[in-house]
């Protein structure tokens, strides 16, 4: 198999009613750690790159060789899609599509929804023709993650409509709640403002901001048209903190594999743990074109 767009597997998951995780790259050994977890689990997966994350990890080229490499080097047979998260660009988009990433985010909620609209059209019209997946944000994800800091904007339904409409998006990302980063408190998520967008805009919803929202919200908004949920910052936590301990309870330790190989395993346990919250387990030969 090779990498696939996310639309098949996202619309499957719509269906069927589980949602699959998007996880964000944040150095090599994340790669394969997604991989090998989604392989074990017989997931589908979308692996990500967060725009502001781009130029640290090489380039759009080198982030989609490292993965199309793994995933052959691993004999990965699960669908897996490789995702420009939040695109900051039309140009930004293109050049991630023409390295080789099979679905982008184009993230214009920070603009008016007209310029939105003809960002999101444009990126669309591009990824068409190359069997590349689109998704597109109304509203606005508060916290702060690799950079990005905000505050929520609630989306308004008749621009989500609209948007989806005139641009013929895969998926949509509305702002209803959820934050990048850690949550002070319980999550307040928008739950009547899912049920509306969803039924009429009847393409599959993206939750960004999953770390930390209570499963018993996570399975409600997956009823509710929620057909991914982006996981990040619990990733990086369960590598840090893996990290600080191997340092702390031996500090003659210098080798890098002797101190990276617990903070993988770690990633490795927390993507499994969403992968079974999310119910994607066992689904990845649902998740491919009938």
């Amino acid at each position: 198999m090779t990498l696939v767009s996310m639309k098949e597997m996202l619309t499957e998951a719509k269906q069927a009613g589980y949602a699959v995780g998007q996880y964000n790259i944040n150095n090599l050994e994340f790669i394969s750690a997604f991989l090998r977890v989604a392989q074990e689990e017989k997931s589908p997966m979308i692996i990500a790159a967060s725009d502001r994350m781009v130029d640290f990890l090489g380039g759009f080229k080198n982030i989609a060789a490292m993965v199309k490499t793994l995933y052959n080097a691993l004999d990965i047979t699960v669908p897996v899609a490789l995702h420009l998260d939040h695109g900051q660009s039309v140009i930004r988009c293109k050049q991630a599509m023409d390295a080789g990433f099979t679905s982008v985010m184009i993230d214009g909620s920070h603009y008016p929804i007209e310029k939105n609209i003809n960002m999101t059209k444009e990126v669309a019209d591009y990824a068409n023709s190359r069997g590349v997946s689109v998704e597109a944000e109304v509203g606005t994800v508060g916290g702060q993650e690799d950079g990005l800091a905000g505050s929520v904007q609630y989306a308004d339904v008749k621009e989500c409509i609209r948007l989806v409409e005139e641009t013929k998006i895969d998926a949509l990302a509305a702002a209803l709640g959820s934050v990048h980063g850690p949550y002070k408190g319980e999550p307040k998520l928008g739950f009547e403002q899912m049920k509306e967008i969803s039924e009429r805009t009847q393409v599959p919803l993206v939750l960004h901001g999953g770390t930390g929202i209570p499963t018993h919200h996570i399975q409600r908004a997956i009823t509710l048209g929620h057909a991914k949920i982006n996981v990040n910052t619990e990733n990086i936590q369960a590598w840090t903190k893996a990290v600080r301990n191997k340092l702390a309870e031996d500090e003659n330790v210098y080798e890098p594999r002797l101190i990276l190989s617990p903070a993988i395993e770690a990633v490795e346990t927390s993507v499994k743990e969403k992968i079974r919250e999310f119910g994607t387990s066992g689904k990845a030969s649902q998740a491919v074109a009938k």
